[in-house]
C-alpha cells in the first residue's frame, strides 16, 4: 500500500551567536539609528553601556540561544548589586546617604537604574528572536523585577528650598577658591590657570534653574547662547532631535557673563563648559563640580545630590511656586505633561499651605473677618 507524503515541520534554524558577538551587533545597530535620528547619541550610548554590562555579566563566551530565564534572573540580581560607583567621592567614600559625609560604603543600583537595565536587556532579546539568534524569548521566565519608582535614593530626588539656595550661594561665594582637600592632610592650593569657581558656578544655576539633562549640558555650546529684545536664551539641544529655548533668569545670564569672561579655550573650542586644560566637560566631571561646591554648604543645608536630582529640584519648585505646568514642561523639555509626575515630589507642610488658604473658602474667611470688625451691635 502506497503511503501519503508527510510533511515534517523542521525546527528553526538559529544562529548560535555567542553573547558577545551578540551584544556587538546589536550595539552596531542601536549605534546606527542615531544617524537616522531614530536615537539620540546619549540614549544609544545607555543601551551600549548596558549591554555591555549584561555581557560581561552572563558570560562573554556563552551562546545567547542557551541563555535561560534563571540565567536572566542571576544576571539582573548580580547588577541590582553591583557598587553604584556614581556616588563615590574622590577618596573613596560614599556620599549617598545623604548627609555629606564618607561611609566608606557604597551602595548597589537604585530601582530606577534596575528598571532601566532590564528594559535594555528585554530590547537585545526582543531584537535576537527576531533576528533568529535564539528559540524562545528568556525574558518571558524571568520573575526578577526592581522596585516601584518610590524606592529612589534620595539623591536622586529634589533638593528642598533650603538645600537649593544653600548650594547656590554657595556656588556664587568666592570663598575656597582653590582649597580642596588632598586626603586627611592639609588643604591644596590650584594655581590660579586652573581656577574654576566661575564655571562651577555656571554649572550649579543651570542645572538648579532650568533643569537641563546632563547630556544637554556637556552638549551646550558658546554658540547654543544668544540674546533676543534684550533676553538671553539657551538653545537646548534635547532628545529625539528637538530643540527648545529657554530664557535665562538675570542671575544665571550674570553668571554665563562672567564664566564667558574667564572661560579657557579661547575662540577656537566651540564647547561652553571646559576643563582648566581646555577640554569639554564629561558627565561624570559635572557630578564632581555638584561635589566641590556642596562641600562650602553650611552642613545644615547640605544634602548629596546628582545632576538628575536637580532636574527635580527644578520642576519640584517651578510647580510649587504656581507656574504652569505647560511652562515647566517645555523647560524641561518633555513632549508629555504627564511626565511630569515623575519629577514633582512632595515639599514639606505644601499640603497644609494648600489647605490654609483654600480657593473655595476664601471669600468666606473674608467675610468672617468683615464681621468681627463691625462689633456684636452692628
Amino acid at each position: 500500500m502506497r503511503l501519503g507524503t508527510v510533511s515534517i515541520m523542521l525546527p528553526v534554524q538559529v544562529n548560535r551567536l555567542t553573547v558577545q558577538e551578540a551584544g556587538d551587533r546589536y550595539v552596531e545597530l542601536v549605534r546606527a539609528k542615531t544617524v537616522t535620528g531614530a536615537l539620540s547619541p546619549a540614549t544609544a550610548e545607555v543601551y551600549a553601556r548596558d549591554v555591555a554590562t549584561f555581557v560581561r555579566l552572563a558570560g562573554p563566551a556563552r551562546v545567547l540561544d542557551d541563555l535561560t530565564g534563571e540565567d536572566v534572573d542571576a544576571v539582573l540580581l548580580a547588577f541590582a548589586r553591583k557598587p553604584d560607583e556614581r556616588r563615590r567621592n574622590g577618596q573613596g567614600k560614599d556620599t549617598a546617604k545623604g548627609t555629606g559625609v564618607g561611609t566608606g560604603v557604597v551602595t548597589g543600583q537604585s530601582a530606577a537604574s534596575q528598571a532601566r537595565f532590564r528594559r535594555s536587556v528585554s530590547a537585545l532579546f526582543r531584537h535576537a528572536t527576531s533576528a533568529g539568534w535564539v528559540h524562545l524569548d528568556p525574558m518571558a521566565a524571568s520573575s526578577v523585577r526592581a522596585r516601584e519608582r518610590g524606592g529612589l535614593r534620595p539623591e536622586r530626588r529634589a533638593l528642598t528650598r533650603e538645600q537649593a539656595e544653600g548650594l547656590i550661594e554657595a556656588a556664587g561665594s568666592p570663598a575656597a577658591p582653590a582649597a580642596e582637600a588632598a586626603g586627611s592632610g592639609a588643604p591644596r592650593r590650584r594655581r590660579a590657570d586652573q581656577r574654576t569657581e566661575v564655571r562651577d558656578a555656571l554649572v550649579v544655576l543651570l542645572l538648579t534653574t532650568l533643569g537641563p539633562r546632563v547630556s544637554e549640558l556637556v552638549r551646550a555650546n558658546v554658540e547654543d547662547f544668544y540674546t533676543n529684545d534684550g533676553v538671553r536664551y539657551w538653545r537646548i539641544f534635547g532628545k529625539g532631535g528637538r530643540t527648545r529655548d529657554v530664557p535665562l533668569p538675570d542671575a544665571v545670564a550674570s553668571a554665563l557673563d562672567a564664566y564667558l569672561a574667564v572661560r579657557a579655550g579661547g575662540d577656537g573650542e566651540k564647547a561652553l563648559l571646559l576643563s582648566w586644560r581646555g577640554r569639554r566637560l564629561a558627565r561624570g566631571d559635572v557630578q564632581a563640580v555638584i561635589d566641590r561646591v556642596q562641600r562650602q554648604v553650611d552642613p545644615g543645608r547640605r544634602r548629596a545630590v546628582t545632576p538628575h536630582g536637580l532636574r527635580h529640584t527644578t520642576a519640584t519648585h517651578l510647580l510649587a511656586d504656581g507656574t504652569d505646568m505647560d511652562a515647566v514642561r517645555r523647560v524641561l523639555g518633555h513632549s508629555d505633561l504627564s511626565t511630569l509626575g515623575r519629577y514633582r515630589d512632595d515639599l514639606p507642610g505644601e499640603l497644609e499651605v494648600a489647605m490654609g488658604s483654600h480657593p473655595l473658602l476664601r471669600r468666606r474667611r473674608g467675610r468672617a473677618g468683615r464681621d468681627d470688625q463691625a462689633g456684636p451691635d452692628a
